[in-house]
């Protein structure tokens, strides 16, 4: 006999059927995650290791706030990035609502970027 006491996680049953199980917690590791997957067209590293992901709160309900920025004000990506950082991030399981805004306080600048993206750009 095993000691493996998991077992599949279900939902409760109810009359009008079973309730899907409790979703896992939204972690800022998944967020970061996911972030990593978007990138700039113009540039070959992804938005988190430039630097432009200036905050993440994850509230009630499973909501997450992405506060970031752009390179520069006339970014020729400003009107795609914010939405594909919001895209992404509604692919985590159990997220709820996504709100990607645009701050320009502090301005970004290279000191923002990881060590990463400094070598991946030769911006050493």
């Amino acid at each position: 006999m095993s000691d493996d006491v998991s077992a599949p996680v279900h939902g409760a049953w109810t009359p009008e059927g079973e309730t899907p199980p409790p979703a896992a917690p939204i972690s800022e590791d998944a967020v970061i995650g996911m972030l990593k997957t978007v990138f700039d067209p113009e540039i070959p590293v992804d938005i988190y290791e430039l630097g432009l992901i200036y905050a993440i709160e994850i509230g009630d309900g499973a909501n997450v706030k992405v506060e970031m920025t752009l390179t520069t004000p006339s970014c020729p990506s400003a009107q795609e990035l914010p939405g594909m950082a919001e895209e992404a991030v509604r692919l985590i399981p159990g997220v709820g609502d996504v709100t990607v805004e645009i701050v320009w306080d502090p301005p970004w600048d290279q000191s923002r970027m990881s060590e990463d993206a400094r070598l991946a750009l030769n911006m050493y």
